[in-house]
């Protein structure tokens, strides 16, 4: 299907690995431009030059924190004005009690999560705006819906990011700028299988042994972890002219775990 974004110049913060790597793929295979931004330049390198050499797409490896002042200034110096924006980050550690949980970590959360973000959809939504096409789309976190103790470094933070995007998403609408999330559960990710490996190779199990056991432990009804070239594509269907009518909205992504009718 053609998504009708070919040629359009797309920023990905976050791009190197995992579902933002699914979403510059999805990107590229439409045929558009993608900047890519992530903090390790080896890996980012090499993920821009697969998905090049994969798609034929235009793929531009930007090594910088996006979350910094500077990282932000180096990207947008060099990407000022995509048609898309796309954000993540690698997420944040798991949690344990929540009274162990320390101020500056959750501080930091908040710089990486809400107010990075925030400053990127400032700075490209006022030429979206003047060029009346763009589309935003944050990949976020299920845990932003659906509160866990072991996610308090994820979830509060993206749940105030949706609430942001909602309110925002009214005045962008009439000029055909569109801002969604999309709120992905368990997906094999590296940073799943940073966390999975080692917890399996303690109780003397593979990692895919572990990951069949929590699937089970939790019940996702799916039966297993979503894939991050999935999710992907999903960022991408938000991006496409044909979701220009869907704005402000958070995607839950999660296997059939979340319990909410809406």
């Amino acid at each position: 299907m053609d998504l009708g974004i070919k040629g359009r110049k797309a920023l990905v913060n976050g791009g190197s690995a995992g579902m933002g790597r699914g979403a510059v793929l999805a990107l590229a295979r439409e045929g558009a431009e993608v900047f890519v931004s992530a903090r390790g330049a080896e890996r980012l390198e090499q993920t821009c030059a697969d998905i090049a050499k994969e798609t034929g797409a235009k793929i531009h490896p930007l090594a910088a924190d996006h979350s910094s002042d500077e990282g932000r200034a180096l990207i947008l110096s060099a990407c000022p004005d995509p048609d898309i924006l796309v954000a993540t980050c690698a997420p944040p550690p798991f949690t344990d009690d929540f009274r162990d949980v320390p101020r500056e970590a959750m501080e930091e959360s908040l710089r990486i999560a809400l107010l990075s973000p925030i400053d990127y959809i400032k700075a490209v939504s006022g030429p979206m705006v003047e060029r009346r096409w763009g589309r935003i789309v944050n990949i976020s976190t299920g845990a932003a819906k659906y509160p866990a103790a072991m996610r308090v470094l994820s979830g509060p933070p993206r749940a105030a990011l949706a609430n942001y995007c909602h309110a925002i998403a009214k005045d962008l609408a009439a000029h055909n700028v569109t801002i969604n999330s999309v709120l992905p559960g368990m997906h094999h990710t590296p940073g799943i299988e940073e966390v999975f490996g080692p917890r399996g190779a303690a109780n003397g199990r593979s990692y895919a042994e572990e990951v069949d056991a929590f699937v089970k432990a939790i019940r996702i009804p799916a039966g297993r972890f979503g894939e991050a070239d999935d999710l992907g594509a999903i960022v991408a269907m938000f991006c496409s002219d044909m979701a220009n009518y869907v704005t402000g909205q958070s995607l839950v992504v999660d296997g059939g775990i979340g319990t909410s009718t809406f």
